[in-house]
């Protein structure tokens, strides 16, 4: 890992923004705003309320994170955005139905300053979806002309020092790299020609990536995660990361899995089912969205359990994902799983999990914690893809020629070992033979 510059206390405004301005975007700033206020806590933020073990255990030293680690403070934030609805974000938050309505009017006069810019928008990549607050244009390129000049705007308008983009939208349509995206010349070549291999999340990504500004993916959608674009990212000397917040059923399964593995429990099957009725579980409803989302969350068991390397306990388990739009149930999303299990002598055993959880209340500090790290990546010269941070990820980019790695817990130590490199800490291995020498 290559660090260019010193860890030091960042110093002006750090501007959030967020193409999607819907359910997660809102309940994101809502719940910002509500800390900066002292009416609630920022749980489930691991900048925020997490701690770092340094040292050895004998030391007792555990900061806080954010007061290990030079880091945005919240005072310091503003948001901006892009949605395909002109409502506010009090509007687009009290229509979400997410947070508690006596809660939203603490923060209305903040939120009803928030409004989103035209979004760029094709009803050919989110089929459920139709939007009236669009920008129009007549290639693609032409529309990332559009973003960068709103990206100035709002920098000027808002005296940013800084910026992230985080894309919190819906997930688009299922598509595959091809050679329109295998390099940079292609890529804008494509873009002039308004190619259909290219989606407005890459859009989003070029027009940010070509302002130096840091870009993470929170849909499944193929965004970032093309050669083209890591070859901006690396020429403009940006970190990138995604993809897909992890959040509900497929954090309950980087947890469980990797417990599995580790007492050598076999698996013959795993059955995933979902109901929710927000704007997520709407786009959903189209199968060519779902196809994206359901190559997100089965490839998670395949890379954590290694069926190759586990043959007599892996090797021929049923993986099965159905998301269902319910209207009634809203953002509070319900996952159920069966998951079939056997342990010595092969006799068989389950699990039954059902998860009534929040999703734009798991996504939200996902996203604070993300716009925080990618800031801290951007100002320590950090480029590229940021794999510390697969913590935060359903399908978390890697290098070519790697497998990514999914068990959560893998994963939490990867990304505080780096904060302890960065600041110059030994890394933790935990084999602590040390104390007994």
């Amino acid at each position: 890992m290559e660090i260019t510059k010193k860890p030091a206390k960042p110093k002006g405004t750090l501007g959030i923004l967020m193409p999607g301005m819907g359910a997660v975007a809102t309940t994101f700033i809502a719940g910002v705003e509500a800390v900066r206020r002292g009416y609630a806590k920022p749980f489930g933020s691991l900048t925020q309320m997490g701690t770092i073990r340094l040292g050895k255990r004998t030391e007792n030293r555990v900061p806080r994170i954010k007061d290990f680690i030079p880091l945005a403070e919240l005072d310091d934030i503003v948001f901006g955005g892009w949605d395909i609805f002109e409502d506010s974000a009090f509007e687009a938050a009290r229509k979400a139905g997410v947070l508690d309505p006596a809660l939203l009017e603490r923060v209305r006069p903040f939120l009803e300053t928030v409004r989103p810019m035209k979004a760029v928008f094709d009803q050919t990549y989110v089929k459920r979806l139709s939007g009236t607050w669009v920008k129009k244009a007549k290639t693609w390129f032409d529309y990332a002309e559009q973003l960068k000049e709103d990206i100035i705007a709002f920098k000027e308008r808002e005296h940013c020092d800084r910026l992230v983009m985080v894309w919190c939208a819906s997930t688009e349509i299922f598509l595959k790299p091809t050679d329109v995206h295998r390099d940079l010349p292609s890529f804008e070549k494509a873009l002039k020609a308004r190619n259909a291999e290219i989606a407005p999340s890459m859009v989003y990504a070029y027009a940010a990536l070509s302002l130096g500004i840091p870009f993470a993916n929170g849909a499944p959608n193929l965004t970032v995660d093309i050669p083209a674009l890591i070859e901006l990212a690396r020429e403009k000397q940006v970190p990138v990361a995604g993809k897909d917040f992890k959040t509900g059923q497929t954090l309950m399964k980087t947890i469980l899995a990797p417990g599995l593995k580790a007492r050598m429990l076999g698996l013959n099957g795993w059955y995933s089912t979902n109901i929710l009725g927000n704007r997520d579980g709407e786009v959903l409803d189209d199968p060519e969205s779902f196809k994206t989302k359901e190559e997100s969350k089965l490839s998670v068991l395949e890379y954590i359990l290694q069926p190759k390397l586990y043959p007599d306990l892996y090797q021929k388990f049923s993986h099965v994902v159905r998301i269902n739009y319910y209207p009634p149930r809203g953002d509070n999303k319900e996952g159920w799983d069966n998951i079939d299990i056997f342990g010595w002598l092969g006799y068989p055993m389950q699990i039954k999990i059902d998860f009534l959880c929040r999703d734009s209340i798991l996504a939200a500090p996902i996203v604070l914690d993300l716009a925080l790290f990618m800031d801290l990546s951007q100002r320590l010269g950090m480029r590229g893809i940021q794999e510390w941070l697969s913590f935060y990820f359903k399908s978390p980019m890697h290098a070519p020629g790697l497998y990514p790695e999914h068990d959560l817990f893998i994963q939490l130590m990867k990304l505080k070992n780096t904060l302890r490199f960065i600041q110059g800490e030994e890394l933790i291995t935990h084999l602590g033979q040390e104390y007994y020498d």
